[in-house]
């Protein structure tokens, strides 16, 4: 049975190759952007971060060497001089707030996130944001001593120099939809730099279809010498956790959804786009928000009902995360630079930007997606709003078996709003995916249930 149900899905998307765009086709312009991308210039950054000594949320800001008041000057005129460059599209600017006392905030502290904007270009997709994120700050085993050295060239310098590079490198092209490339402060005291932004964003309404954050992505190697410079973890979360379920979860609750989060729409995209791209390259998904007793700038996101993603290196040093520079028995602790992987920070940024570029050029995801239950029947038949980009080329039926992982197969249908495929809505998960003109795809919007 499993056999014949794989050729059926087989059999399917093969009939439907030629009915649509070719969204398997490499676009010129992100395999560009994808070479483009340094890891000598990621490595400059990192030693840059590094010779701060401390970038400790409550350290010096009046220095101009010394402490997180002089990173964050240094990086938003990076992003100014790469600006220049690049034809000053991207808009720089601080996103500054006074955090109040609290559990690791001893005194009354200015909160200051570096802001880079790539506008979009095209009418219908312009206000569809796309945030990408790294921590500058940075902390000691103390993470209330906001004078010792504290390097933090993994934790979270890594993060911020890919961020950095994506900003300057992708700021050269166009993309339909909007992307901001963020550096936040006080990560390391409670998220703060990305709670107040992202409660800003909420406040305002905007339409966050899509975060990323990237901290500690700086080493291939694991506490016992083991390398692997071949693979990334991609955080993602199912359900969030509410204290009362919204109609949308309970709707994917009801329908054995749980694994079709917008979260994990999110991820599916980015590991489908990123392995292309980066080939050789594997993006694991791990379908969990963060790892234990740990946490990461896209859970603010994720709080407030936004697609997050959080990217990690495959397995942590701890010896070499939240620690004082020191020697023991020989041994050099702390986050030193030396112990990052500059190769495989600019691995793990190419994935980061060919997915973020995938994302900014395509279709929005579709909306109102339902799929009709008013009768038994054997086949599946969906309904949805149709998309007002002007590129528009139609939209494609995908699924999968209920224990499969990723999409199994797809069905280019045409620009339509409603169409039906020769699978069981009991035995299958379906969602739809917008296309445009030239073959990108929006991630898939899962449907449900139209009585």
């Amino acid at each position: 049975m499993a056999h014949r149900s794989l050729l059926l899905l087989a059999a399917l998307a093969a009939g439907s190759a030629a009915a649509g765009p070719d969204t398997v086709r490499r676009q010129p312009g992100i395999d560009q952007i994808v070479r483009d991308i340094s890891p000598q210039r990621i490595e400059a950054l990192v030693r840059k971060l590094v010779s701060f000594q401390t970038r400790h949320t409550m350290s010096e800001t009046g220095s101009d060497t010394v402490g997180i008041g002089a990173a964050r000057r240094w990086i938003k005129r990076e992003f100014e001089r790469c600006n220049a460059q690049n034809g000053g599209r991207l808009q720089v600017a601080f996103d500054s707030h006074v955090a109040p006392v609290s559990r690791r905030i001893s005194r009354p502290t200015e909160i200051v996130n570096v802001v880079a904007t790539l506008p979009g270009t095209q009418d219908a997709s312009k206000e569809r944001i796309y945030v990408v994120s790294g921590h500058y700050d940075s902390r000691n085993t103390d993470v209330m001593d906001a004078t010792g050295a504290a390097p933090g060239a993994n934790d979270d310098a890594s993060g911020t120099a890919a961020v950095m590079e994506m900003a300057c490198v992708m700021s050269t092209y166009q993309f339909d939809a909007t992307l901001v490339f963020m550096t936040v402060a006080a990560e390391e005291q409670g998220l703060l730099g990305a709670a107040h932004w992202a409660e800003q964003a909420r406040q305002k309404k905007l339409n966050i279809a899509g975060m990323f954050t990237n901290d500690i992505i700086g080493s291939s190697r694991d506490e016992h010498g083991k390398v692997d410079h071949k693979s990334v973890r991609l955080f993602a979360e199912g359900l969030p956790v509410e204290k009362e379920a919204s109609e949308a979860n309970r709707a994917l609750i009801q329908t054995g959804g749980e694994n079709d989060s917008i979260s994990r729409q999110l991820a599916r995209h980015v590991k489908e786009q990123g392995e292309r791209y980066v080939q050789g390259f594997k993006v694991n998904v791990i379908q969990r928000r963060d790892r234990y007793l740990r946490g990461g700038d896209h859970m603010p996101f994720l709080e407030r009902g936004y697609a997050a993603l959080r990217f990690t290196e495959p397995a942590e040093d701890f010896k070499h995360q939240h620690q004082n520079v020191r020697t023991e028995n020989g041994v050099l602790i702390g986050d030193m630079p030396e112990y990052n992987d500059y190769n495989y920070i600019a691995q793990v940024t190419r994935v980061n930007a060919a997915a973020l570029a995938t994302l900014a050029l395509a279709p929005a995801a579709p909306r109102q997606v339902q799929l009709r239950t008013a009768q038994l029947e054997n086949d599946t038949a969906l309904v949805w709003q149709a998309n007002g980009e002007p590129d528009l080329a139609g939209y494609r039926i995908v699924w999968r078996e209920t224990d499969a992982a990723g999409w199994q197969g797809g069905k280019f249908v045409g620009n339509v709003t409603e169409a039906r495929v020769p699978l069981s809505k009991d035995n299958y998960y379906f969602g739809v995916q917008a296309i445009d003109k030239d073959g990108n795809a929006s991630p898939a919007s899962y449907p449900v249930p139209l009585r």
